[in-house]
């Protein structure tokens, strides 16, 4: 979806590690939405979605992968 300033330039982007819980609040809120990507797995994630809530903002779900090792809050020294 392209940025458009002026037309969307608010996007909500909603991550979590809990599948389960990232598909109930993707289902709540896909009610009267326009979906842009379905929920579902991507290479990335386990989870990954885009819709067009009905307030005409667009959203980005995305369910954090578990076995992935998080990164690093600083860099090593060099």
């Amino acid at each position: 979806m392209p940025w458009n300033p002026g037309e969307n330039a608010v996007l909500v982007s909603v991550r979590g590690d809990d599948a389960e819980e990232i598909a109930a609040l993707w289902e709540r809120l896909a009610v009267g939405s326009t979906v842009v990507r379905p929920l579902e797995p991507a290479s990335w994630a386990p989870l990954y979605g885009m819709l067009r809530d009905r307030f005409a903002s667009p959203g980005c779900w995305t369910s954090r992968p578990t076995t992935r090792a998080d990164p690093p809050t600083s860099l090593p020294a060099m």
